[in-house]
């Protein structure tokens, strides 16, 4: 399985600093690009760069309202990394492009597929697990009272769920989601590498209608809504950015814009268990009321858009193999699914 090994020391946990740490070890290796899932979105050449500076300081005030360690120095995706500070490599579109280079030259000369993030395994479970909660969804959407039609009639449910993949990589998350009966797909990635094996694979394995185009989720260019937005390892890897605490706030800023009234948003991650992406989002959501009452006293109209937290839990898999350390029972891997209210 792609990801990082290591023994948790709390429950439900792959500990950030133990995986932080081992990012640093070889990091133009295959197994440490596996560490940070799919191809992330950070800062790209291929998006604009209009109000960057202010997005960056709107998401470093927020933090520092909730005692965050922010570096105090931004690094650019195309500056090379301080020699001390192993994880910025992760954080460079450098990186990325070249990974995908590697990988296209594999796929001509060899028909290879490249990397499976998180595993095959995973994958599957993933797919599997969020396409019977889609189904789940649109049943009680529906009113649908006879549980014996939900399987005959999956198929019916998921044509109204288009789908945005975050990092898609080779795109192979979106194969699985077809293969379960998705029909809506979209793929975005900020390295056009990716974004070309990712073309030449779908083509190849059947797949000709899903869409793949470059964007950056830290300043994407989609105007589109999406009723299920998936997430294999991309947060994970804005994390492992020396400035990730900022990008991570400006992430949920962009994927909340994202997400469609009444979706999902699906995140697979092998740095954070379960109840750290709780905490997360309700962290998101009460800056998000915060701004809402600081609008709302000012006499705005644009109060009123925003009355409630913007993500609720909503479910987790369950079925990931766990084991004992330390006298807790820990798991490699956490998938979460959050509603967009």
């Amino acid at each position: 399985m792609a990801g990082i090994r290591l023994a948790p020391e709390e429950p439900e946990t792959t500990p950030q600093q133990q995986a932080r740490a081992t990012a640093t070890d070889s990091l133009a290796s295959d197994d440490d690009r596996s560490i940070a899932a799919d191809s992330w979105s950070i800062k790209s050449e291929y998006g604009s760069t209009l109000d960057d500076d202010q997005r960056h300081a709107d998401a470093a005030e927020a933090l520092s309202s909730a005692n965050f360690r922010v570096s105090s120095d931004y690094s650019s995706d195309k500056e090379e990394p301080d020699a001390d500070g192993g994880q910025s490599m992760l954080g460079l579109q450098s990186y990325w492009d070249a990974a995908y280079s590697d990988e296209l030259s594999n796929f001509r000369e060899h028909g290879h597929t490249g990397e499976v993030w998180f595993g095959d395994d995973v994958m599957e479970i993933v797919t599997s697990w969020t396409k019977d909660l889609c189904v789940e969804i649109s049943q009680k959407e529906m009113s649908v009272s006879d549980n014996g039609e939900v399987n005959d009639q999956s198929d019916k449910y998921l044509s109204s769920w288009n789908v945005l993949d975050l990092g898609t990589g080779n795109g192979l998350l979106l194969h699985q989601l077809a293969k379960e009966g998705f029909s809506d797909l979209t793929g975005t990635d900020y390295s056009e590498g990716a974004v070309e094996l990712a073309q030449h694979l779908s083509q190849r394995d059947g797949f000709p209608n899903i869409r793949f185009m470059v964007d950056d989720i830290l300043d994407t260019k989609l105007e589109r809504q999406f009723k299920l937005v998936m997430d294999k390892g991309t947060l994970d890897a804005i994390g492992l950015h020396p400035d990730g605490p900022v990008k991570r706030v400006m992430y949920w800023d962009s994927v909340s814009k994202l997400v469609a009234p009444g979706g999902i948003l699906v995140i697979t991650s092998c740095n954070n268990t379960k109840d750290e992406l709780l905490e997360e989002v309700e962290n998101f959501n009460i800056r998000k009321l915060n701004i809402t009452g600081d609008v709302s006293s000012s006499g705005s109209e644009a109060a009123s858009r925003i009355d409630h937290p913007p993500f609720e839990y909503l479910s987790h898999v369950r079925t990931y193999p766990t084991f004992m350390f330390g006298g807790s029972v820990g798991s490699r891997v956490a998938t979460v699914a959050f509603l967009r209210k």
